[in-house]
């Protein structure tokens, strides 16, 4: 596959992740609550909360540019990683982040919240898929990212990955779990004692 042929295939998931897992998922919060889900970016500046929503912003927006600058032809894709077979991994792992990601939105219900407000106290989701892993969303954000970076393997996707990686953390350690424990207790301890982080039996906390 040419580097255009994948930066153009890579930018048509984006589209699909972007019409379902944001567009319609948000529609459909709104249609069942009255809100869209969306709190942005929150905090002062310069707190984890601030610092989380910027880099997840920063992250999303390099994820994005890698496959539209490849198809500008700024960028090339890196030799060793342009193999068909890598890409053809690649369109497989972003597919099934995609539906992974709608998949869990779906299971959070009313729950589901794009960044966090301390103000309000939505219900603990820890059946389906959360019951084997806390963070399924953020999961299939990074499966998708990653097969991103194998569609169009160049530099700016492979830092628009580890950046998304970092950030995820930061985000999930300094603001959701703390957010989490005071809202809930005793009920988020027993939960993170006995479900993994971001795959099962991993990041327990105990």
């Amino acid at each position: 596959m040419s580097a255009t042929a994948a930066a153009d295939v890579a930018l048509v998931l984006f589209a699909v992740l972007g019409v379902l897992g944001f567009g319609w998922r948000s529609w459909l919060q709104y249609r069942r609550t009255g809100s869209t889900g969306f709190r942005g970016i929150r905090g002062r500046i310069g707190s984890a909360e601030w610092i989380a929503g910027v880099g997840l912003v920063v992250a999303l927006m390099l994820t994005v540019s890698a496959p539209v600058l490849q198809r500008a032809e700024v960028i090339e894709p890196l030799g060793m990683l342009s193999a068909v077979w890598i890409q053809a991994a690649g369109i497989g792992v972003a597919t099934a982040g995609i539906a992974a990601t709608v998949y869990a939105e779906v299971e959070m219900g009313d729950s589901w919240r794009i960044g966090v407000d301390d103000q309000e106290t939505t219900a603990l989701v820890h059946t389906g898929v959360f019951a084997r892993v806390r963070n399924p969303i953020y999961t299939a954000m990074l499966m998708f990212a990653l097969g991103i970076a194998l569609v169009t393997p160049n530099l700016v996707s492979c830092a628009a990955f580890i950046l998304l990686l970092g950030t995820i953390e930061f985000q999930v350690r300094r603001v959701e779990e703390p957010y989490l424990l005071r809202r809930h207790g005793d009920a988020y301890r027993a939960y993170t004692a006995s479900v993994g982080r971001f795959v099962p039996g991993v990041g327990l906390i105990r």
